[in-house]
């Protein structure tokens, strides 16, 4: 909630400076809302950190939201009705273009801005009454925290009744022997006599605490360590009780003398501390740190911590960041397989005792197929497992009462504070107030999707979750911090990682997604396609994946600032449906055709130029797809991402479109790109003025080779070009800043290194499918000093790379695919000194023999390296 008045706040600053002409009758009321509106943030921020979910805050929070949603539609209706206004007089005008080409007659907008003006004073007016509500019905009192994540006085005690103590005990868990072992020989190094911390890193519910307990219980670690104490910090702890939950075991021995409870008590934080320091000095100890959320837990507790003996502290958390900063070997621990996920049910569904084996529980052949999509339901997460487990051992062994269980999984999983939802939403909110509606977002893609992190952040930045850091900082960059930051906190798996190690893909865990669209839901963040039917409704952000009938739901969605959906053709008149939603932020559709129709040739109407406030637009569909040529007046775009249609008409006004970050035009699925207007190819009638890309994914690439690009900003290219072959002989000039370039299907005749190598930024080089037809390429002297990753692939006329003396300085991923002329590259990549990886697939015999059997010492290097398949 905070977080959404943030961004407007943000909004409204911006607009503000940007848009003074426009807003100077109205500027008044506009900072009052602002100063409001930033000392509500402030409060929520607060709120946003207890554990209070009461009725009065919320309904509270519920009203300042509505009302900072109704500001936020004012001025942008505003702004809409205002750019209307424009088109039409310049219409009817043609000589204003010339004349006046961006006026609006004062006496036109004077109209426009005295009702702008009237309901920015109702809107305060409402704010102003809600405000007063909060003492009047004393929601401060309502937002009091619980208990705190840490004492503010260092000798307040928090009881230990309060702790929430792990649900899923050491004997519920099937399996864990590898998970065991490994962490037990983390534990025990022979020799290193400093402190060393270990931690054990995973999403809620995954069983840290189940395995820590394994491992402190082990009877060789128990011989190894003189002693040893568990103690559970949860969110709420003061470094005094940590200190006497070390102590508590043997008071009598810690502190040295017939210690009374009283005279415990008394004691403050540091003379506690320094009685179990100098106990611990003489011995080597095991601490196990069970459920930390916060690195103060170990900043406070390190300095009563002796750092010789070889002794350990074992650390369980969601959140690898503060694993990190403790300096701590990691543990990753995952989710179970397949085969320990059933065995764990099996053992929780038909209890037979603890002295039964796992082999002698059975499940009754009718039951197995229902039980097994429960099971899969709970995608390992062990604490989903024990109480769907739990719960159906309580129920009729009938398959009709286990279909039952598995259709409201959810609801079953969702009951009170220390159910599993329960448990995976501590770490929501543990979330800071900006990650928030990021991870929420993340609710957004269907269930077991692989999302490209990529679009992810464009998606975020386009709905202002992401704010620059400073003049400097590009807003993609912190969104990137964001999702490692999500990922540090187990809430978003990482699915694959790009060649420097930045996340390509990501995915949410089913139960993890189901809370996110739940918390969405209730504060009506976006709204699935499945509460479609309840009325009002008029969502702000609406999701319908394989949806057949949204379209006549549309037209009285006046407040959608977001459609993420993908629907079947025909439908009929979706767009015309759409028009009433002129203030979307992001439009993310997919358009498909059942199997065996006939491709449809899809025009967008012209309307499309109204929705002025878009900053990102994805389009897909099966077939033509032709552009108006009022797409250029989208003058907030930052992502324009077509690269899934077949065939493309685009005008010539797309680079009128000025603010775009990231264009995807073509890549290797689009085999023809029609363009209407030649001039689209132009250099210097479009493209140099598209100052603010990143991203760039074109396929011809004609005015590339001829005039070059002149684009300061651009970090990422890719030309696709099957239809450049008599141009092939062109040298290609690229800008200098380009990081990453990638070369599909383009033919070159002439060694494109020579031209590459200087480049001083690039970082990572694709030649892929024909990009060259050449035999040799050549790495010269000095040539690439900054290339860290080098992918040839389906190059089939390539016998030989050449790399000279110094050449390729920083390579460290070197992948050669599909070569299959390549005889000889052992002795090249003897030169390669920072070489770190080498794949090779469906190479030559000869030169899979040659990496084989050379021998020398030298070459048993890059053996180790090199990966063939």
């Amino acid at each position: 909630m905070a977080e959404t008045i943030t961004f407007f706040v943000d909004k409204l600053s911006n607009l503000a400076v940007q848009e003074a002409s426009l807003f100077g009758g109205v500027e008044g009321q506009i900072s009052l809302l602002r100063n409001e509106l930033e000392w509500i943030s402030l409060f929520l921020e607060e709120a946003s950190a207890t554990s209070n979910d009461g009725r009065r805050l919320k309904l509270w929070m519920n009203q300042i939201r509505d009302a900072v949603y109704d500001a936020e539609d004012v001025i942008d209706e505003f702004i809409v009705r205002l750019e209307h206004q424009r088109q039409r007089r310049l219409q009817n005008l043609k000589f204003l273009r010339v004349v006046f080409p961006t006026c609006v007659i004062v006496a036109d907008k004077l109209p426009l801005v005295h009702e702008l003006d009237g309901r920015m004073k109702e809107i305060n007016v409402k704010i102003e009454k809600i405000l007063a509500n909060k003492s009047r019905y004393c929601v401060e009192n309502a937002m009091m925290p619980s208990g705190a994540w840490s004492s503010s006085s260092p000798n307040e005690v928090v009881t230990w009744g309060e702790k929430r103590l792990p649900i899923v005990e050491e004997a519920d868990v099937v399996g864990m022997k590898d998970e065991e072992k490994e962490v037990k020989e983390m534990l025990l190094i022979n020799g290193e006599l400093e402190r060393r911390v270990v931690a054990i890193v995973g999403m809620g519910g995954l069983g840290k605490t189940t395995l820590a307990k394994k491992v402190y219980n082990d009877p060789d670690v128990n011989r190894h360590f003189q002693c040893r104490t568990l103690v559970y910090v949860s969110q709420v702890y003061t470094i005094r009780e940590l200190l006497m939950g070390i102590a508590k075991k043997d008071f009598k021995t810690v502190l040295g003398q017939e210690a009374e409870t009283k005279e415990i008590r008394d004691m403050g934080e540091n003379q506690l501390g320094n009685e179990v320091r100098k106990y611990l000095e003489k011995r080597r100890y095991l601490i196990v740190l069970d459920d930390v959320w916060s690195i103060q837990v170990w900043n406070g507790l390190c300095l009563y911590l002796p750092e010789s003996n070889g002794s350990r502290v074992l650390i369980t958390t969601r959140n690898q960041q503060i694993a990190l900063d403790a300096y701590a070997k990691l543990y990753q621990l995952r989710p179970l397989g397949e085969k320990e996920s059933w065995e764990l049910f099996l053992k929780k569904t038909f209890p037979t005792g603890s002295r039964s084996t796992i082999s002698q529980v059975e499940c009754p052949a009718e039951l197995e197929d229902v039980g097994k999509k429960i099971t899969g339901k709970c995608k390992g997460l062990t604490l989903a497992i024990v109480v769907s487990g739990g719960l159906l051992s309580r129920k009729e062994k009938t398959p009709s009462s286990w279909e039952k269980i598995l259709k409201s999984m959810e609801w079953h999983l969702s009951q009170g504070p220390e159910s599993c939802m329960g448990i995976l939403a501590l770490s929501y909110r543990d979330l800071p107030y900006f990650l928030k509606s990021c991870f929420l977002y993340c609710g957004v893609f269907p269930e077991d999707y692989e999302i490209m992190a990529s679009k992810l952040i464009q998606m975020w930045v386009a709905e202002g979750f992401v704010q620059a850091r400073g003049e400097e900082t590009v807003e993609e960059d912190v969104g990137e911090d964001y999702l490692e930051e999500l990922i540090h906190r187990s809430m978003i798996q990482v699915v694959k990682r790009k060649w420097d190690g930045r996340v390509k893909s990501c995915r949410m865990h089913d139960l993890l997604r189901d809370l996110a669209i739940s918390k969405a839901k209730d504060s009506k963040f976006f709204e699935v396609r499945g509460n479609i039917f309840a009325y009002p409704f008029n969502p702000r952000r609406l999701i319908a994946h394989d949806s057949q009938n949204i379209s006549q739901h549309l037209s009285n969605c006046h407040r959608l600032r977001s459609l993420i959906c993908s629907i079947h053709i025909p439908q009929v008149n979706f767009w015309s449906c759409l028009r009433s939603a002129k203030l979307m932020t992001v439009l993310d559709l997919t358009l498909f055709v059942d199997r065996g129709l006939t491709r449809p040739e899809m025009k967008l109407p012209k309307e499309i130029g109204e929705f002025i406030h878009l900053k990102y637009f994805r389009f897909s569909v099966p077939g033509n797809t032709r552009f108006p040529s009022s797409i250029g007046r989208l003058i907030n775009l930052e992502t324009l991402d077509l690269r899934d249609n077949i065939y493309l008409d685009i005008p010539f006004s797309i680079w009128k479109l000025h603010q775009l970050r990231h264009l995807y035009l073509g890549e290797r699925k689009i085999f023809r790109m029609q363009i209407r207007d030649q001039r689209c190819f132009s250099s210097h009638l479009g493209i140099d003025k598209m100052t603010n890309l990143q991203t760039l994914y074109v396929e011809q690439y004609e005015w590339v080779v001829r005039r070059g690009l002149k684009l300061t900003q651009l970090r990422k290219l890719y030309i696709y070009g099957p239809n450049m072959r008599s141009n092939s002989s062109y040298e290609l000039i690229l800008p200098s800043n380009l990081v990453e370039l990638i070369l599909d299907c383009c033919h070159l005749k002439q060694d494109p290194m020579l031209t590459l190598g200087k480049l001083p930024n690039l970082r990572a080089l694709k030649l892929i499918d024909d990009a060259y037809i050449g035999e040799e390429i050549t790495c010269s002297s000095g040539a690439f000093s900054q290339l860290e990753f080098l992918r040839l692939n389906g190059l089939p006329l390539l016998k030989e790379l050449i790399v000279e003396e110094s050449a390729l300085p920083s390579l460290k991923t070197l992948q050669i695919y599909e070569c299959n002329k390549m005889e000889k590259l052992l002795h090249q990549l003897q030169k390669l000194k920072s070489l770190q990886q080498v794949k090779l697939e469906n190479m030559n015999p000869g030169l899979i023999e040659e990496i084989k059997n050379t021998k020398g010492e030298e070459f048993d290097k890059i053996r180790l390296i090199t990966s063939i398949t």
